[in-house]
């Protein structure tokens, strides 16, 4: 939800992402269910019932972060949670058209990565105004979320992300979990792994393998230690 990267590979991608959330704010690992109409792959918020993370088993996935391009402020209630908005987009049959009728008055403002197709968005609503943004799926991206992190900090985040992807001379998924889980470890605050006053924490890791062989998706929960995946090898 807070910390999102986005790898090109030969053959798809690897779309990885941190769940920075309260503690509080408990959620069930991925699963399929049916939203919609539509098979859906995603983790489910407890308590608004929607998620950050989605895919429809096959080149589609959707990654929402907290914020727009810069940190607004908190005024609840809100009409819809985006977790929901987040569903709607991926059982639409069409994802971007849906996102330029999709009415989000009074919906707190958030960022969307999403891929399809080898194509890459940014969707970003700011609270008054919608954005989208055609990114190049050929190069590796990284997002941190306005809320949590100032502009310098998500500054020096791509600089980490940057070194990081200049020392490794091949990538792949665990490549990428250990730099989601370990980069900057020391750094409670800012670190991709954090834990400020115990109560608000990086819960989770998701992450996404898309590939010619299809999609799996794997789950791991930072608090119990647990691993999960799934994959589209299963009926949906």
């Amino acid at each position: 939800m807070c910390t999102v990267t986005f790898i090109a590979t030969k053959t798809g991608a690897i779309i990885t992402s941190n769940r920075d959330e309260h503690i509080l704010r408990v959620a069930l690992p991925p699963q399929i269910y049916l939203y919609n109409q539509k098979s859906i792959i995603y983790p489910k918020d407890v308590t608004a019932g929607g998620t950050w993370y989605a895919t429809d088993g096959s080149s589609k996935v959707i990654v929402l972060l907290n914020g727009g391009a810069e940190k607004h402020a908190h005024k609840p209630p809100y009409r819809r949670s985006r977790g929901l908005i987040v569903l709607d987009l991926i059982s639409a049959e069409n994802t971007i058209s849906e996102w330029q009728i999709i009415d989000l008055i009074n919906v707190e403002p958030f960022t969307i990565v999403f891929f399809s197709e080898n194509n890459l968005h940014q969707l970003q609503w700011n609270g008054a105004v919608k954005s989208q943004l055609e990114l190049d799926a050929s190069k590796n991206h990284i997002w941190s979320s306005s809320t949590l992190y100032d502009a310098a900090i998500r500054t020096q985040r791509a600089e980490w992300f940057a070194a990081f992807l200049e020392k490794e001379a091949t990538l792949s998924p665990q490549k990428m979990f250990d730099f989601h889980r370990y980069t900057e470890n020391s750094d409670a605050k800012n670190g991709l792994v954090i834990s400020r006053n115990e109560v608000l924490k990086t819960l989770s890791i998701t992450q996404t393998i898309i590939d010619e062989i299809g999609v799996e998706i794997h789950y791991y929960d930072l608090i119990s230690a647990e691993k999960f995946t799934v994959s589209n090898e299963q009926p949906i």
